[in-house]
């Protein structure tokens, strides 16, 4: 069974699980499909306020997507995570994101 397909089962079977969540958004994000992991990692996002990871990746889901203006402040935010939690090279990535962004 390939990854995508294992989570879904996993999420179908207890949808409230936001690590079953999480990986299925990579697992989407690392076969190409970034617009089907956008609303995984928002609720991701949304579950808990100081979970950076899944803002890093939905912020880069939507620069992908030109959506540039929604992916700023998901960054931002991502971005005071990094620096609160010392978490130093995901700060970078994310300081790289937005440097491009201008």
């Amino acid at each position: 069974m390939d990854r995508i397909a294992h989570f879904s089962t996993l999420l179908d079977r207890n949808p409230a699980n936001t690590l079953f969540r999480f990986s299925l958004a990579q697992a989407l994000l690392a076969a190409g499909r970034g617009p089907e992991a956008e609303p995984h990692l928002r609720l991701c996002a949304q579950s808990q306020a100081d979970w950076m990871i899944p803002r890093i990746a939905l912020g880069k889901v939507l620069l992908a997507q030109g959506r540039r203006a929604e992916a700023k402040p998901v960054l931002e935010e991502a971005l005071r995570l990094a620096i609160d939690q010392h978490h130093e090279d995901p700060e970078a990535e994310v300081r790289a994101l937005l440097a491009e962004m201008g």
